[in-house]
């Protein structure tokens, strides 16, 4: 591979992701140096999303109904709201050369373990047009044609970020991802098939993290809270076994990886058909159950793998009873977060958005097979100009290996 010094493209990165709380943004310098990447995180900012906005799209969800005019609607409404947040990094950030934007997921349609589609609202035009800049969207949908799950695409960043730590240890390393639902990837691994630096890399959806957290707390707070902030709920609460006993015999659970999954699997109705004729249990008592779910779930993949060190990020490791209990399932294991390792963690997804972009624009593969389950690497994502005519850099060549996450300079 051709090295590349010096200077970079200056890449700005959108999501929401399942929580559904609003839209992450970070911005970020990214240059190839041999076969490393090179990423400078510049900063990151988080947009909520207007609460009549947030409403409309957790309306849409399954098990709900949803029209053509409905979707349309927020797609629109979607694509603005990014636009906005777009355009809020740039103006605290500074210029960019490129956006990426993952969207909002809706749906992700997976009918016996195969991934048939999958579906982001956030029109990308609106994006361009309001900050003049080219846009790279509807990453995931490539690497479904191509046979693969289209998730968890953060194994891109994970195996390049980590390799470097796995070959430090001798041990695999797990990276955990904590939204609505939690994700892993496992670099270093004994099981899975290895990369292109010959390094076995597994990654895949565990099952729920924050989504039935959230969906509970809102239910029991009548509205009031759309989460168990602080885990307070959870804290003051007693694991039911029964309902934890019925949540685990979840197929889905037992599935072998590749594997992915979202809220039209994990939503109220599923909660419902839980909860169906067991003894009445408090409020404290359903959201210390549905945490020690998350914890159990994820613990038994980083145990199945034999991780020595999991990296954690995402809006979960702000909850001090999901860790506390991850913690507790994890005896012996480093837990550790992505801030410790210079990524941070409140904006990891979002960076991670940024190096989709980087590869995308660069005419680099950004997908790992042996994560998502596709027939090999693919190009991702659809292109929108910006103000002018496209001027894509020349394809970089070559392999990218691993990623660096370089000191962050002064941030404003």
């Amino acid at each position: 591979m051709t090295t590349h010094t010096g200077h970079g493209f200056r890449v700005l990165g959108l999501l929401s992701g399942t929580s559904v709380d609003g839209i992450d943004v970070a911005v970020a310098d990214l240059r190839a140096d041999g076969d490393t990447v090179v990423l400078t995180p510049l900063g990151e900012l988080d947009v909520p999303y207007a609460e009549e906005l947030r409403d409309g799209l957790l309306g849409a969800l399954p098990p709900r109904p949803s029209s053509a005019e409905q979707l349309t609607v927020l797609d629109t409404l979607v694509g603005q709201a990014f636009a906005e947040a777009a355009r809020l990094g740039i103006e605290r950030y500074g210029p960019v050369d490129v956006i990426a934007s993952l969207g909002q997921t809706v749906y992700h349609w997976v009918s016996g373990g195969v991934a048939l589609g999958t579906l982001q609202l956030g029109q990308p035009a609106w994006i361009a047009e309001r900050t003049g800049v080219p846009v790279i969207a509807d990453l995931r949908i490539r690497d479904i044609t191509a046979g693969g799950q289209g998730a968890p695409l953060a194994s891109t960043l994970d195996a390049l970020w980590l390799r470097g730590l796995a070959e430090e240890t001798g041990r695999p390393v797990a990276a955990l991802n904590l939204g609505g639902i939690a994700n892993i990837t496992v670099v270093g691994s004994k099981t899975g098939t290895a990369d292109t630096a010959g390094t076995a890399v597994l990654a895949y959806d565990t099952g729920p993290a924050n989504a039935l957290l959230d969906l509970a707390a809102a239910r029991v707070t009548a509205g009031a809270q759309h989460a168990d902030f602080d885990g307070a709920l959870a804290l003051a609460g007693t694991v039911r076994p029964d309902l934890l006993d019925r949540l685990l015999a979840d197929p889905y659970f037992a599935a072998a990886p590749p594997k992915s999954t979202g809220k039209e699997h994990f939503h109220s109705g599923y909660l419902d058909t839980a909860l169906d004729g067991l003894p009445p249990l408090s409020a404290e008592d359903l959201l210390a159950t549905l945490t020690e779910l998350t914890a159990v779930t994820v613990a038994a993949e980083c145990r199945r793998h034999g991780a020595a060190t999991v990296v954690a990020s995402g809006g979960g490791i702000a909850n001090p009873a999901v860790m506390a209990a991850l913690a507790r399932r994890l005896p012996g294991v480093a837990l550790r977060t992505s801030d410790d390792l210079g990524l941070p963690g409140a904006g990891k997804e979002a960076y991670l958005t940024t190096l989709l972009g980087w590869l995308s624009w660069c005419g680099v593969p950004a997908t790992l097979p042996s994560a998502t389950g596709a027939r090999g690497p693919r190009l991702l994502g659809a292109l929108t100009p910006g103000a002018g005519p496209l001027n894509l850099p020349a394809p970089l060549g070559g392999t990218v290996t691993r990623l660096r996450v370089a000191e962050v300079g002064a941030r404003r």
